[in-house]
């Protein structure tokens, strides 16, 4: 099969879904890959080296979305959109139900989608979403600490506190891998956290691991309200697989939380859990709305491009192998693989995502081109 990856066009991202040494295992498995020029020049990997992996260095992109496949971190861009064919597989993170737009120009093109992130494996788990929620929670702390600086309208609290001053009250909304990771930063570094779960299992699991260094509480309206309204830092973590997470912070309970506090809505990418959470960029992150700083960056993991890179390229090369030897075959093998499938044949197949758009759901067997 002909594989292209792009060079990424969103706003400072620099991320590449293959690295040189991922194009020598699809060339080997017998794989023709294109890659466009300068597509991993920010963080070290040139031309030339994907060229002694094997892969053709290609000039364009319209050279690249011409392959029957085509591989990649983020979702298409508009100027991108014209350069996809009908039947054509795209294979990156797409996040649709916070894109309907996107969705339905996919549809209407007749492109076979499948989303990084809805991919399951046999436990639920989504293991190509994995490695970017870990390093996108632990930047949700950093990211945390300078939007509560003054400069950027924070009310100028130190995370860690200092001798005879108390440490910042950090407040994780969610227990999943995002929100895992942001605990563990936010704790090494000496705040006083609290993580909101609605799974028991989980507020179990955290409790065992840090005892009394965490605060664990059950996930319900009435406990985020009040714990937000003492925040001085919140971590947005909610996922559900391929939806739009639920909007658990309206404007009401905003100004009712302490001026110059912050949020950092890592749940923006699907949407956001906060009524005034809306994508910002790298290059803009923050803005304030009734009175608290939002840090709303949906490509976190762009930030740290590199290490995001090798991460994200372990994870997803094993299943590209695998749908590149044949989509069909590789779904009915692995159902949670097949999870991954959001749209084919100008139809959504992802049950969740179908359901947020208004739209009926139809098996990927039939649909599949």
């Amino acid at each position: 099969m002909r594989i292209g990856i792009p060079k990424e066009i969103k706003e400072q991202e620099h991320r590449v879904a293959a690295t040189p040494a991922g194009v020598a295992e699809l060339v080997r498995a017998g794989h023709e890959v294109w890659v466009q020029s300068g597509a991993g020049a920010a963080i070290g990997f040139p031309d030339a080296v994907y060229q002694g992996a094997g892969a053709r260095v290609v000039p364009d992109a319209a050279s690249v979305y011409a392959a029957d496949l085509v591989f990649k971190v983020k979702e298409p861009q508009p100027e991108e959109l014209p350069l996809l064919h009908p039947g054509q597989i795209l294979f990156c993170y797409l996040h649709l139900a916070a894109a309907p737009e996107l969705a339905r120009a996919l549809m209407q093109g007749g492109v076979t989608a499948i989303a990084f992130e809805t991919v399951e494996d046999g436990r639920g788990r989504t293991p190509l979403l994995a490695p970017m929620s870990q390093i996108a929670g632990r930047m949700a702390i950093q990211a945390g600490m300078q939007a509560l600086e003054m400069r950027n309208g924070g009310r100028g609290v130190l995370l860690s506190g200092v001798p005879g001053v108390p440490p910042a009250r950090v407040v994780v909304i969610g227990g999943g891998q995002v929100g895992a990771n942001a605990a563990r930063v936010a704790i090494g570094l000496g705040a006083d956290v609290t993580l909101l779960e609605r799974n028991l299992d989980k507020l179990q699991h955290y409790d065992d691991l840090y005892g009394g260094r965490l605060k664990t509480r059950f996930s319900n309206l009435t406990n985020v309200e009040e714990c937000l309204t003492e925040a001085d830092l919140i971590i947005g973590a909610v996922y559900v697989h391929g939806r739009r997470p639920p909007r658990l912070i309206g404007r009401e309970l905003l100004r009712r939380m302490p001026d110059g506090a912050a949020l950092v809505d890592v749940s923006v990418d699907q949407g956001g859990i906060a009524e005034t959470s809306r994508p910002t960029t790298h290059t803009e992150p923050f803005y304030v709305e009734e009175g608290v700083v939002h840090y709303c960056v949906p490509n976190m993991p762009g930030g740290v491009a590199r290490t995001s890179t090798l991460a994200l390229a372990e994870a997803t090369l094993p299943y590209l192998l695998r749908l590149a030897a044949g989509p069909r075959a590789a779904f009915s093998a692995d159902s949670g693989f097949a999870y991954g499938l959001n749209l084919a044949g100008g139809q959504v197949i992802h049950p969740g995502l179908a359901q947020d758009l208004g739209m009926e759901a139809v098996a990927w067997r039939q649909a599949l081109p």
